[in-house]
């Protein structure tokens, strides 16, 4: 049996609660009520559900903490040190349209550095969680992120942009430049299960522009504790306010970077 602290204790928990009405209505996905954010971006009801029951849980375990949510956005707290950072459905388009892949991701913040993270994939019962210094686990078995070396046996995951979002030509060089040297690319569609499952061994390595705090946050610690590398797009440490980020085992983080970077210059 694994030694988990009150906090991350207090943190599965609340996702465990919320996750409890998210399989419900995923059940009678056909009968939620679905209003737009933009283009081909949906909110609904379960989305705001879930997280009204994540934030009255963390709340009353940890009163004074601060929040960053998807859909309430920031409410500063009166511990300063302290930021739950959420995402109640990462994977909302998968969840609409009744694709059993998203999850509930919580992340804490403790002076701008995340220091326990869970991501909870409900249909499964999958619960990746990590705190700094104590290892990654799914439920109750260590993580290690995948030991491959070679490029033409890794499979890596990434997001596309889709209607409304910027930069497809330039995600279409970069899959084209990464497919061509590997055994396969993926794209689920969430990327805090993406990076749980470089965490987990079952991708070599993740990377995708556009995303927010909320979706990668728990996932930036999942990685590092399972031993392998996250940073930005550029190998800094932006990932949590730069909209870009690359996670990966040791041995290809540096190559996947590399190339990412040479599509974008457009070169071979």
């Amino acid at each position: 049996m694994i030694s988990r602290s009150p906090t991350l204790n207090v943190m599965m928990a609340a996702a465990r609660k919320a996750a409890r009405g998210l399989v419900r209505d995923f059940g009678e996905v056909e009968h939620l009520q679905v209003s737009m954010k933009g283009p081909s971006d949906f909110v609904s009801s379960a989305d705001l559900k879930a997280e009204k029951v994540l934030r009255q849980e963390l709340e009353k375990s940890r009163p004074g903490y601060g929040f960053l949510l998807e859909e309430g956005g920031e409410i500063v707290g009166d511990d300063r040190s302290h930021r739950w950072i959420i995402d109640p459905i990462d994977g909302t388009t998968n969840f609409l349209h009744g694709i059993p892949h998203f999850a509930i991701s919580i992340a804490l913040e403790r002076d701008g550095e995340i220091v326990a993270g869970i991501v909870y994939q409900p249909v499964n019962d999958e619960m990746f969680h990590a705190e700094k210094g104590g290892g990654a686990f799914l439920n109750e078995r260590r993580l290690r992120v995948s030991a491959r070396r070679r490029i033409e046996e890794a499979v890596f995951a990434t997001g596309l942009p889709f209607k409304g979002r910027p930069n497809h030509e330039r995600s279409l060089k970069e899959v084209a430049t990464v497919m061509a040297t590997c055994a396969g690319i993926r794209r689920f569609g969430s990327a805090a299960l993406d990076m749980a499952y470089v965490a987990a061994g079952r991708y070599e390595g993740y990377w995708e522009s556009g995303i927010h705090a909320w979706d990668i946050a728990a996932g930036v610690i999942l990685v590092r504790e399972a031993g392998g590398y996250v940073t930005d797009i550029d190998g800094g440490t932006t990932m949590l306010t730069g909209g870009e980020v690359l996670a990966a085992n040791d041995h290809m983080h540096a190559p996947l970077r590399t190339m990412i970077n040479a599509a974008r210059r457009g070169k071979d």
